[in-house]
């Protein structure tokens, strides 16, 4: 089931970038070809990606793990506090439009697999904007430093190996 729901979005992901103009938007898969998973790090998932105004992020999940909830403030993603979520994402595959910028804070609605790291914060970014790409000091903290922005060309192949992963893995499940 879980497969499932990971192939239909690779495909949802892969022909939303197709039929836009290369470059608008970056379709983000959380957690990549394993989605919502509490085996995955996404402290550093998150960190290998930019995120801008315009840009969507996927969730697949199952409900084993709780629904995703969608929280206010950095306090309650550190506390994992989800009594009080802005939104709830219920549909085991759910598409969330970053329309502005700033920080956003997802979790899941178990209190426990949040405690236990399924939990992800975005940084969203203004369009047109250098990216923002971090790197790790001596002592662990993290500093922000300016680097080349993606070529279309990169978004492109970033299309095309998406698509085929989808493919791969749909004739893989026959």
């Amino acid at each position: 089931m879980a497969i499932a729901k990971v192939l239909m979005a690779l495909t949802i992901v892969s022909a939303s970038l197709s039929a836009d103009p290369v470059g608008a938007q970056v379709q983000h898969l959380v957690g990549g070809d394993r989605g919502w998973d509490p085996l995955n790090n996404f402290a550093s998932w998150s960190a290998s990606r930019v995120f801008r105004v315009g840009d969507k992020i996927w969730f697949s999940y199952s409900a084993a793990h709780g629904e995703i909830v969608e929280l206010k403030t950095k306090e309650e993603y550190k506390s994992c506090n989800v009594s009080n979520p802005i939104r709830m994402y219920t549909d085991g595959i759910n598409s969330v439009p970053l329309d502005g910028e700033g920080i956003r804070y997802f979790a899941s609605s178990n209190t426990e697999s949040c405690k236990n790291g399924l939990k992800l914060h975005v940084e969203v970014q203004p369009q047109g904007t250098l990216d923002k790409q971090k790197v790790h000091s001596s002592d662990g903290s993290a500093l922000a430093a300016a680097g080349p922005t993606p070529s279309d060309s990169t978004h492109l192949i970033a299309s095309f190996v998406l698509l085929v992963a989808g493919l791969g893995l749909c004739f893989m499940s026959i």
